[in-house]
């Protein structure tokens, strides 16, 4: 190449780069951001986001998420839905502007999953369509069906003594090793081409009790109609606390569509015991006021729960 011809293409790019820059409007975009104070078990507390809501989603780096629990004046009291040792003060935090929901559709059955919808087993990613929110108003007591279709166990003398329906919600109790799982996984294995849709909750169980149910319902067809969510005992506690809701929201997606749903909570003691330590860092009561709402509203409508 010539010295002229490359004088003349230096002299074009520059000549573009003066016209680019002359036409170029800069355009702001505010966007709130706070900042991490402190950081303990499972709670952090952030400072800024005035805007944010209650129950607001907001990120942290690593891609970790939070809910805006506590909205103090001069900071939020967030639970953390990831490892916390990866959060550290003065950390960024940005607002989503939306509410913690959950990915719901025909794509889950079949998989395992977390309360965010990432899927545990060894399937691929999962594509989803549409998401719910965990936190939903519940139907009217009045605009609800009666239980009029039985809801068989597979046990006979379940069967024959306790009238369970489908609608209709069962808590099972009992000292431990007494065989409390044993009668909710019997019950998902029963429904086996009877149409109904089964989630199966594992809250902050061990993984290797999850492993033996899990191998178990493949082992008899049943994760065909299978949708387990799992929570582990070393998980965060922000995901024990969001597991049933977020599960209970997948449930409500067949339950519009007119399917019968059977949702197991394994268990419920769990959930209890597990945000206790994260309502009392927030310094609300741990009891069951302290719950955004009743925990005893899970169950909804024209599906069948059994709380364990």
């Amino acid at each position: 190449m010539q010295v002229d011809d490359l004088n003349k293409v230096v002299d074009g790019t520059f000549k573009g780069l003066d016209k680019g820059l002359k036409t170029f409007i800069p355009s702001f975009v505010p966007r709130e951001v706070g900042y991490v104070k402190s950081v303990s078990a499972g709670i952090v507390k952030v400072s800024g986001l005035p805007g944010a809501g209650f129950e607001e989603l907001l990120k942290f780096p690593g891609d970790i998420f939070g809910i805006a629990f506590n909205l103090d004046e001069e900071e939020i009291g967030v639970i953390l839905l990831g490892e916390v040792a990866q959060i550290n003060a003065g950390d960024e935090v940005e607002r989503t502007g939306r509410v913690m929901d959950v990915p719901v559709g025909e794509e889950l059955i079949g998989r395992v999953i977390n309360p965010l919808g990432e899927p545990m087993d060894e399937g691929n990613a999962i594509t989803f369509t549409k998401r719910l929110p965990i936190e939903r108003p519940a139907h009217a007591i009045m605009d609800r069906a009666q239980v009029t279709v039985p809801m068989q166990t597979g046990l006979k003398v379940i069967d024959a003594l306790i009238p369970v329906g489908r609608g209709q919600r069962e808590l099972i109790l009992g000292d431990r090793q007494t065989g409390k799982t044993a009668i909710a996984i019997d019950t998902i294995l029963n429904q086996h081409d009877k149409n109904v849709i089964c989630v199966y909750c594992a809250i902050g169980q061990r993984a290797s009790s999850v492993a033996k149910i899990i191998a178990n319902l493949r082992e008899n067809g049943a994760m065909e109609y299978t949708i387990v969510m799992v929570t582990e005992g070393d998980n965060a506690p922000g995901l024990k606390f969001i597991a049933p809701y977020a599960a209970t929201s997948i449930a409500e997606f067949f339950m519009e569509q007119g399917r019968d749903v059977l949702i197991v909570y394994d268990d419920l003691t769990h959930h209890a015991k597990g945000p206790i330590g994260s309502f009392l860092l927030l310094r609300r009561p741990p009891g069951r006021e302290a719950f955004p709402g009743d925990i005893f509203t899970f169950i909804q409508g024209c599906w069948s729960g059994l709380r364990i």
